[in-house]
């Protein structure tokens, strides 16, 4: 199945001039959903991964299935003041305004091997501050894996240091 044709493209949102690639066209189809998950698996299926690591939260919808495809634990990284042990959090800059991450601090141990999933990857500001989470606590980055990734947006420039892996790649 082509997963390009699944995804829709809605003009004009969330302000105007930007196309947005809405990811749950495809999460309604159940093959296209399969498909994705598994081509992301078969690409970590012998990584030695310890763990998979999602942003909220649509990083949890693709990070949970395929933590359990390859057989390994899931952590999420959260929003502020949604996870209730002692966490630790990263600010990033949005386009107006900044954002924060959290994760809590028993979350990784030192060497142990991560697999970072997000639906997407735009500017890289949700990743990059997610992979300095997991470098806080000691954790090792395998790779960064995303459905969908806008190239256009270089969002790789902040993530040079990573293996980055997209199912799909928009150029404009």
């Amino acid at each position: 199945m082509d997963l390009k044709s699944v995804i829709r493209h809605v003009p004009d949102f969330p302000k105007e001039g930007i196309l947005f690639y809405d990811i749950t066209t495809l999460l309604k189809n159940a093959e296209a959903m399969k498909q994705s998950i598994d081509q992301l698996a078969e690409q970590y299926q012998d990584k030695n991964i310890d763990f998979v690591v999602g942003m909220e939260s649509r990083g949890f919808i693709f990070g949970m299935p395929l933590a359990y495809k390859l057989g390994v634990g899931f952590i999420p990284i959260r929003k502020p003041g949604k996870l209730p042990a002692e966490s630790i959090a990263e600010s990033y800059a949005l386009e107006y305004g900044t954002n924060t991450l959290e994760v809590h601090v028993d979350a990784i141990s030192k060497g142990q091997r991560i697999l970072v999933v997000d639906d997407l990857l735009a500017t890289g500001g949700t990743a990059e501050a997610t992979v300095k989470l997991i470098e806080k606590l000691g954790g090792e980055i395998v790779s960064m894996a995303f459905v969908v990734e806008l190239t256009f947006l270089n969002g790789r420039d902040k993530l040079t240091d990573y293996d980055l892996f997209s199912l799909l790649q928009y150029d404009s």
